[in-house]
Protein backbone atom coordinates (compact mmCIF):
# COMPACT_ATOMS: atom_id res chain seq x y z
CA UNK A 1 0.00 0.00 0.00
CA UNK A 2 1.43 3.41 -0.94
CA UNK A 3 1.90 6.02 1.77
CA UNK A 4 0.03 9.31 1.97
CA UNK A 5 2.79 11.20 0.13
CA UNK A 6 2.47 8.93 -2.91
CA UNK A 7 -1.33 9.13 -2.86
CA UNK A 8 -1.27 12.91 -2.32
CA UNK A 9 0.99 13.24 -5.39
CA UNK A 10 -1.63 11.31 -7.40
CA UNK A 11 -4.36 13.59 -6.09
CA UNK A 12 -2.28 16.63 -7.13
CA UNK A 13 -1.66 15.12 -10.56
CA UNK A 14 -5.40 14.96 -11.24
CA UNK A 15 -6.31 18.41 -9.92
CA UNK A 16 -9.10 20.08 -11.95
CA UNK A 17 -10.17 16.79 -13.55
CA UNK A 18 -13.75 15.57 -13.20
CA UNK A 19 -14.57 13.08 -10.46
CA UNK A 20 -17.95 11.59 -9.49
CA UNK A 21 -19.50 11.03 -6.09
CA UNK A 22 -21.00 7.63 -5.33
CA UNK A 23 -24.42 8.80 -6.63
CA UNK A 24 -22.94 10.28 -9.79
CA UNK A 25 -22.66 14.01 -9.02
CA UNK A 26 -19.65 15.46 -10.85
CA UNK A 27 -17.10 17.73 -9.17
CA UNK A 28 -13.50 18.83 -9.43
CA UNK A 29 -11.05 20.23 -6.92
CA UNK A 30 -8.11 22.59 -6.61
CA UNK A 31 -5.07 22.12 -4.40
CA UNK A 32 -4.31 24.68 -1.71
CA UNK A 33 -1.32 23.76 0.42
CA UNK A 34 -2.28 20.85 2.61
CA UNK A 35 -5.89 20.63 1.48
CA UNK A 36 -8.19 20.46 -1.52
CA UNK A 37 -10.98 22.95 -2.27
CA UNK A 38 -14.09 21.46 -3.86
CA UNK A 39 -15.95 22.96 -6.82
CA UNK A 40 -19.46 22.11 -5.62
CA UNK A 41 -19.21 23.35 -2.02
CA UNK A 42 -17.12 25.79 -0.04
CA UNK A 43 -15.60 22.93 1.96
CA UNK A 44 -11.93 22.11 2.04
CA UNK A 45 -10.65 18.65 2.89
CA UNK A 46 -7.29 18.39 4.64
CA UNK A 47 -4.54 16.02 3.63
CA UNK A 48 -4.78 14.57 7.15
CA UNK A 49 -8.35 13.41 6.43
CA UNK A 50 -7.13 11.58 3.33
CA UNK A 51 -4.36 10.04 5.42
CA UNK A 52 -6.91 8.71 7.91
CA UNK A 53 -9.13 7.41 5.10
CA UNK A 54 -6.17 5.71 3.42
CA UNK A 55 -5.91 3.41 6.45
CA UNK A 56 -9.47 2.21 5.69
CA UNK A 57 -9.30 1.48 1.95
CA UNK A 58 -10.73 -0.20 0.00
CA UNK A 59 -14.03 1.52 0.70
CA UNK A 60 -17.32 -0.13 -0.31
CA UNK A 61 -19.26 3.05 0.44
CA UNK A 62 -18.92 6.26 2.46
CA UNK A 63 -19.85 4.74 5.84
CA UNK A 64 -16.25 3.96 6.97
CA UNK A 65 -15.25 7.61 6.47
CA UNK A 66 -18.33 9.35 7.90
CA UNK A 67 -16.22 10.75 10.75
CA UNK A 68 -14.04 12.68 8.28
CA UNK A 69 -14.78 15.94 6.47
CA UNK A 70 -16.44 15.41 3.07
CA UNK A 71 -16.85 11.63 3.16
CA UNK A 72 -18.53 11.40 -0.25
CA UNK A 73 -15.69 13.38 -1.82
CA UNK A 74 -13.01 11.35 -0.05
CA UNK A 75 -14.68 8.17 -1.29
CA UNK A 76 -14.94 9.51 -4.84
CA UNK A 77 -11.29 10.52 -4.97
CA UNK A 78 -9.68 7.55 -3.21
CA UNK A 79 -11.74 4.94 -5.02
CA UNK A 80 -11.22 6.46 -8.46
CA UNK A 81 -8.97 4.29 -10.65
CA UNK A 82 -6.68 7.27 -11.35
CA UNK A 83 -5.87 7.53 -7.66
CA UNK A 84 -5.98 3.93 -6.44
CA UNK A 85 -4.14 2.48 -9.46
CA UNK A 86 -5.00 -1.09 -8.39
CA UNK A 87 -3.22 -0.59 -5.04
CA UNK A 88 -6.45 -1.30 -3.12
Amino acid sequence: MPNIEAVWARIQEHESEEFHQIRGKAFHYGMFGGSIALSTTNQQIAKSDFEKALERVPLRNTVPVQDLRGPSYIYAILMDKRIRQNDW
